[in-house]
């Protein structure tokens, strides 16, 4: 099925074909005027340059100021092999289709309503037939059951007309469109750009980066470049001042010959807080007791990180180098 873009916006219209599998781009005089557009002819030039195939309107009174206007247009410069020229549905219109038919030139019979204008469409040759599926229902018909008739028509008698699905409004219309078996849709760029969007398809693709990541990156490459650190005769309150400062919810605290004493948290400062109330913040941090620090090697991977959080339960692991602290990796920076 060929996927066009709907649209009359440059910016919306460079952004599509950068998808690189547009097959073309419907516009009408009614886009162009929402669009603010004053000189239709530059900008079908403009757009002819862009797109693979553009689909304009060619509107006249009778079926000679079609053809003239048609020639007109072509005239400007645009390939007839890569122009189809949008008729509205009238007598007049589908005289004015063979006409062009005739010339060679490519032809999409639109605002077809009923099964009868489709045929007289495809008898007189168009190129494409285009039921507005979107009007249809908002007038209180059965839209898709017209599409469904015209697609039957084509296929039973053996037209070369292709059906296209138009007036598209939502993202199921783009799945009536395939069950019906159009042959064309044009589609809004606000809706194709939700046509790859699901839930299920969002988690699987975040689960699977994320275990690339723990696999991939190694634990010095995701430590916050800041590493809280203080010396033991450091005070508490200094400490929390510091704590604050570096945003983590530890920090590391050395002894004089730079050898880690152990960590300090949060938790930790809660608990001394509790049982000794502000008389704690006398202390020098090198005052309290201290395990002996969960830790991890700066050049292991984020997987084996991820191993000790599940083992140990902490939220934070003290980074080494050599021996030496060089950081905090936190649980959260697993998730980045």
């Amino acid at each position: 099925m060929e996927l066009y873009l709907d649209s009359a916006n440059l910016k919306e219209i460079e952004e599509g074909f950068k998808l690189g599998f547009l097959n073309g781009l419907t516009t009408t005089p009614t886009f162009m005027q929402r669009e603010g557009i004053t000189d239709i002819d530059a900008m079908i030039v403009k757009l002819s340059k862009i797109v693979p195939v553009l689909q304009i309107e060619a509107l006249g009174d009778t079926a000679e100021d079609v053809l003239k206007e048609a020639k007109r247009q072509l005239d400007l410069g645009l390939d007839k092999t890569k122009t189809v020229f949008k008729i509205p549905v009238s007598l007049e219109g589908v005289r004015a289709c063979k006409m062009l038919r005739n010339e060679g030139l490519l032809v999409n019979v639109h605002l077809v309503y009923t099964l009868q204008q489709a045929y007289m469409a495809m008898q007189a040759g168009a190129t494409y037939v285009c039921p507005l599926v979107g009007r249809l229902q908002d007038q209180g018909h059965d839209a898709l059951d017209l599409v469904s008739q015209i697609v039957a028509a084509v296929n039973f008698y053996g037209y070369d007309t292709k059906v296209m699905f138009s007036s598209v409004r939502t993202m199921e219309h783009v799945r009536n469109a395939l069950n019906l078996g159009v042959h064309t849709i044009t589609v809004p760029l606000k809706i194709i750009k939700q046509l790859t969007e699901n839930h299920f398809t969002t988690v699987g693709t975040d689960q699977f980066i994320r275990d690339t990541r723990l696999m991939t990156v190694r634990v010095k490459d995701a430590i916050n470049s800041v590493n809280p650190l203080v010396s033991e005769d450091t005070s508490l309150a200094d400490a929390i001042v510091k704590m604050t400062e570096f945003g983590f919810g530890a920090i590391t605290v050395t002894n004089k010959d730079g050898s880690i004493k152990g960590v300090f948290t949060d938790g930790e400062l809660r608990r001394k807080i509790q049982a000794e109330g502000r008389d704690v913040l006398n202390h020098k941090i090198g005052d309290f007791t201290y395990n002996t620090p969960v830790s991890i090697d700066a050049d292991a991977l984020l997987n084996d990180a991820a191993a000790i959080f599940k083992t140990t339960k902490v939220d934070t692991l003290l980074v080494t180098a050599n021996g030496k602290p060089i950081g905090m990796l936190d649980i959260q920076d697993l998730e980045d």
